[in-house]
C-alpha cells in the first residue's frame, strides 16, 4: 500500500468460537481519509473481526493498533472513547425513543442540576441533521421510521461521537438509490476530514465505486487486499468464492401455467397509508417480482395478504376460494408463507437454537399422540434442512443470532419449506447476503416454481428482479403502477413505473 498515514493497523487477529475457528491471523490496515472496502461470503468473518475490534468479542490472538499505539478495548464504550464507531447491519434501536434520543442514548447532555437537558440535544441534533443533510424531526419516535430512515440515523450516530474509525456493516441494504447517493456524499465529507472509513457491503459496483482499498475474506482467512481501481466485479467473485461464477442468475426452468393460485381484487388496508385498489393475478409456477421505490407499500401487501397487517376492503382467493380469515394462522393453513423484510426482528429467535428456529412453525407434527415432543424427529429434521439449505454452523444447538445473516436466512427458508407451501411470499430475502448465498436462494426460489409452488418475490434490487422473476408488479405510491414482462422489460421502464404516482 502508500505510504498514507495508517489509523488502524489489526496484525495476526485470530478468534474461534466452539466448533469454528472464525478468524485465522487476519492482518487488516485502514488509512486516514480512505475507504477500505472488507469482503467475503457470510461466515467468512467479516462482522467477528470488526466486533474483535469495537470490543464486542475478545480476540484470541493478535494485536489491534490505532495511531500506533496498541489498544485492546474490553467494550463498545470504549472503543467509542477510543475514536472507533459501527454502525452494525442489523439495527437495535429503542423504539419508544424518539430519535435524538435514539442518537444520544448513554450520552445526554445534563443540566447544572444533572437532568438530562432536552433543550440542547434537540439542538445538537438538529446541527448534526444539517451538516449531514437530514430532514428528519429530532422529537419523532423512532418505532414511526422506514427501515431506511432508521439506518440514517444510525449513521448519524456513529457521526456524532466524532469517531476517527467508522465501520459501515450493509449500509445500503435498505436504502434507496437516492439515499445511497446522500450516504455517499456523507462519506465524502468524513474522508475529507481525515477519517477512516471500514465498508462491508455485498454490493460490489458500489464498493468499486466509492472504496479506495478491497479486503477479501474467505471462511475465516485472509485472501487479499488490492487498490479498488486493480479489481473487477468477476475478479472480487473469484477471490470471494474461490471458484468462477460466470452468471449471477441460475437459468431459469420453471414453466407458469395458466392456473391462477391466487388472485387479489382491489385490496385496501384498513390502516392508511397502506395499498389501495391492488389487483393482480399469481400463477401456479410462476415468480412473480414486486418493485417499487420506499413508500411503495410492497411490503403492506404481502403482510395484508398474509394477515398480519388488517384487512381493508377487497377479495383474496386461493385456488378460487376467498380467504375468509385474515390471520397469520389461517393464512398457514391455507398453504401461505411469508418470510418477512426485517430477518433479526420478525424472523428469527435471535436467543435460541437453529434447530427450534427451524421446526417452530411445524411444531404440531413433532408432537405424539399424548402432546410430548419427539425430540429425535426434530433432530433428523433440523440435519435435513441443513443439509439441503447448505447452512453453516457448529451445530443445530447454535443460537441462531450467532450466525451470519446468509446463513440465518437459509434456516428461515427451510423452516417454511417443511410446511409445503403453495404460495411462497419472500420480503428482501436476500438483503445483506453475499453472492454465493444468493446464487443458492435464487436456485430455490427457481426449483420451487420448477415443482408449481408459486413465489412473490419483493426486491429493491432490479437486476436481482429481472433475473429472477418472470413478471414485475410494480408499486407506486400504494396503487399498482403496472405489471411488466421480466424478459423484455428494462430498468428504465421499471423506474418510470415506480415514479408514477409519486
Amino acid at each position: 500500500m502508500p505510504s498514507e498515514k495508517v489509523l488502524l493497523e489489526m496484525r495476526g487477529i485470530s478468534k474461534a468460537f466452539p466448533g469454528v475457528q472464525a478468524l485465522s491471523e487476519i492482518d487488516f490496515t485502514v488509512q486516514e481519509g480512505k475507504i477500505h472496502a472488507l469482503m467475503g461470503e457470510n461466515g467468512a468473518g467479516k462482522s467477528t473481526l470488526m466486533k474483535c475490534l469495537f470490543g464486542i468479542y475478545k480476540k484470541d490472538a493478535g494485536e489491534i493498533l490505532i495511531d500506533g499505539e496498541p489498544v485492546n478495548f474490553a467494550n463498545p464504550r470504549q472503543a467509542l472513547d477510543g475514536g472507533v464507531s459501527m454502525v452494525h447491519q442489523e439495527l437495535n434501536q429503542v423504539q419508544g425513543l424518539s430519535i435524538m434520543e435514539n442518537i444520544w442514548l448513554g450520552r445526554f447532555p445534563r443540566t447544572a442540576k444533572l437532568m438530562v437537558d432536552k433543550a440542547k440535544m434537540y439542538k445538537d441534533t438538529l446541527a448534526l441533521f444539517e451538516d449531514l443533510d437530514i430532514h428528519l424531526d429530532p422529537r419523532e419516535r423512532i418505532g414511526r421510521l422506514s427501515v431506511s430512515e432508521c439506518q440514517m440515523i444510525e449513521i448519524a450516530k456513529a457521526v456524532s461521537c466524532n469517531a476517527r474509525i467508522i465501520v459501515l456493516d450493509e449500509p445500503t441494504s435498505s436504502l434507496t438509490e437516492r439515499e445511497v447517493a446522500h450516504l455517499f456524499r456523507i462519506l465524502g465529507k468524513l474522508t475529507s476530514r481525515g477519517c477512516g472509513i471500514v465498508y462491508i457491503s455485498h454490493k460490489m459496483e458500489e464498493i468499486l465505486q466509492i472504496s479506495d482499498y478491497v479486503t477479501v475474506m474467505r471462511d475465516g482467512h485472509l485472501i487479499g487486499t488490492k487498490p479498488a481501481a486493480e479489481l473487477t466485479i468477476d475478479e472480487i467473485i473469484r477471490m470471494m468464492v474461490g471458484r468462477e461464477l460466470t452468471d449471477r442468475f441460475p437459468p431459469k426452468t420453471n414453466r407458469p401455467t395458466l392456473d391462477v393460485v391466487l388472485r387479489v381484487e382491489h385490496l385496501t388496508g384498513y390502516y392508511q397509508p397502506s395499498c389501495q385498489d391492488v389487483s393482480f393475478d399469481l400463477h401456479r409456477g410462476e415468480i412473480l417480482g414486486i418493485a417499487g421505490l420506499v413508500g411503495s407499500r410492497r411490503t403492506e401487501i404481502v403482510e395484508t395478504i398474509f394477515g398480519i397487517r388488517r384487512f381493508g376492503s377487497g377479495t383474496i382467493l386461493k385456488n378460487g376460494k376467498p380467504l375468509l380469515k385474515h390471520t397469520p394462522h389461517s393464512a398457514i393453513q391455507s398453504g401461505l408463507a411469508l418470510i418477512t423484510e426485517e430477518r433479526r426482528k420478525t424472523g428469527i429467535f435471535a436467543g435460541l437454537s437453529v434447530s427450534f428456529n427451524t421446526v417452530v412453525v411445524s411444531l404440531r407434527s413433532f408432537r405424539s399422540r399424548l402432546g410430548i415432543l419427539q425430540n429425535k424427529r426434530i433432530k433428523q429434521t433440523t440435519d435435513q434442512v441443513i443439509a439441503s439449505m447448505n447452512v453453516k454452523t457448529p451445530s443445530q444447538k447454535t443460537r441462531i443470532g450467532t450466525l451470519s445473516g446468509g446463513n440465518q436466512q437459509k434456516v428461515i427458508i427451510g423452516r417454511w419449506l417443511l410446511e409445503n407451501p403453495d404460495i411462497l411470499m419472500m420480503d428482501e430475502p436476500t438483503r445483506g447476503i453475499d453472492v454465493g448465498s444468493k446464487y443458492e436462494i435464487y436456485q430455490k426460489i427457481n426449483a420451487l416454481a420448477s415443482e408449481g409452488h408459486a413465489v412473490l418475490f419483493i426486491s429493491s434490487e432490479m437486476p436481482e428482479l429481472l433475473g429472477v422473476s418472470d413478471r414485475i408488479l410494480v408499486m407506486s405510491n400504494g396503487r399498482v403502477a403496472g405489471i411488466v414482462d421480466a424478459k423484455t422489460a428494462s430498468q428504465e421502464e421499471i423506474m418510470r413505473l415506480c415514479a408514477k404516482f409519486v
